[in-house]
């Protein structure tokens, strides 16, 4: 009990949300060729700041956006979503340096996470540039027609660390990444954002994470060892049965849920895909429902088919454990973790490992004593001995 207690303290403090970024104060910003505007917000994400004078009577929208990309070869956006709140439909002006060294600012009409083409968009655009800072940051300087009385709009903005051929790579999806939208109150000038909405998706992200690594990383596996190892203890038949059964229930049970908050949040970020991911997830999904179907088609231990029943169940029953094991490391990988507990996660594999060793040199001295003993519990040496999930 205190190892699984010691590995969900662990798995909790991995899918923790990253800290956001310190923000700084807008006021004290100059800019180059004495621009000037009359209105700055500090946006509540990625460390960026959108300076603007908006003329009602021609619906122009004078902006300087400043913010730091991850990397010197990285790049910077602002955006109008003229439908919604999201990136995708959004008409942006992306800020890069170019392979000569050179600051550029080209228009994207975005409709896809992953790649995207240089395009006109829906607005009129002018005296687009942009300038490297020495202290990491992009100025991105525009003017953008946005529509002649017009109050409001929604606005987008994101950093990403490289760009290949002139075109931005996808950015990160940390919380502030996916959090980095909100309303632009032209008139008032006030930015407002729904900061409840990217705290929302982090968390079930972390719900997500946690169910699964749980499920498919510690209980299925952990179950897995008691069906093959606890069963060697006379002592303990029939119990082991029905802590195998229990530990691969709740790991089934719990798995499901996780299974379904990864659907949920599929359906929630239109546009982000995990492709990999997401289709070992319903291949652990259906193996392990194949597995519960099969409790109930379990063969008594002398019927002729009962080892073609083993069989299927150890293989279907090793391929849900491996599959588990390498989605929770693509998880980690898309939650952005960090290494330290990524390396977390391998101790308690690790440890579950040890135990499955320490346990089979242990099975293996009972095995040799009871036939020195001439007792013949096991037939056929060692083979009958219990494989994971064979009960």
């Amino acid at each position: 009990m205190a190892p699984l207690l010691l590995s969900l303290t662990f798995l909790s403090f991995l899918l923790l949300p990253s800290p956001s970024f310190a923000a700084s104060s807008c006021a004290s910003e100059t800019f180059s060729k004495n621009r000037l505007y009359t209105t700055c917000n500090d946006l509540p994400h990625l460390s960026s700041s959108l300076h603007f004078s908006y003329e009602s009577s021609t619906g122009t929208l004078s902006l300087a956006f400043v913010s730091a990309p991850p990397s010197s070869s990285g790049w910077v956006a602002w955006a109008i979503n003229p439908t919604g709140s999201v990136m995708i439909g959004s008409q942006a002006l992306i800020a890069f340096k170019q392979s000569n060294g050179a600051m550029v600012v080209k228009t994207f009409n975005v409709s896809s996470y992953k790649s995207i083409q240089e395009s006109p968009i829906a607005y009129k655009t002018s005296d687009l540039s942009a300038e490297f800072g020495s202290d990491g940051k992009i100025r991105m300087f525009a003017k953008v027609v946005v529509g002649q009385g017009a109050s409001s709009l929604n606005q987008v903005w994101q950093v990403g660390g490289s760009v290949t051929n002139g075109v931005p790579d996808q950015h990160d999806l940390k919380s502030d990444n996916l959090a980095s939208v909100g309303k632009l109150d032209l008139v008032k000038g006030v930015s407002t954002t729904d900061s409840s909405a990217g705290a929302s998706s982090d968390n079930k992200r972390n719900v997500h994470g946690i169910l699964n690594a749980v499920s498919w990383g510690i209980l299925i596996p952990l179950g897995a060892i008691i069906a093959r190892y606890v069963k060697v203890f006379e002592a303990a038949d029939p119990a082991w049965f029905y802590m195998h059964v229990s530990c691969q229930l709740s790991g089934y049970a719990i798995g499901v849920a996780g299974w379904a908050t990864g659907i949920n949040l599929g359906k929630e970020s239109k546009g982000i895909t995990y492709t990999t991911h997401r289709n070992i997830g319903i291949a652990i999904f259906a193996l392990a429902t194949l597995q519960i179907f099969a409790l109930f088609l379990r063969p008594n231990k002398d019927h002729k088919f009962r080892l073609f029943w083993n069989v299927y169940h150890h293989s279907v029953g090793y391929s849900v454990i491996v599959l588990g094991a390498i989605n929770i490391f693509r998880g980690l990988t898309i939650l952005q973790a960090g290494d330290k507990w990524r390396t977390a996660y391998i101790a308690v594999i690790c440890g579950l490992v040890g135990l499955a060793v320490v346990l089979e040199a242990f099975t293996w001295l009972i095995v040799l004593k009871r036939r020195r003993s001439g007792q013949k519990t096991y037939s056929n040496g060692h083979a009958s001995v219990q494989q994971p999930f064979g009960v």
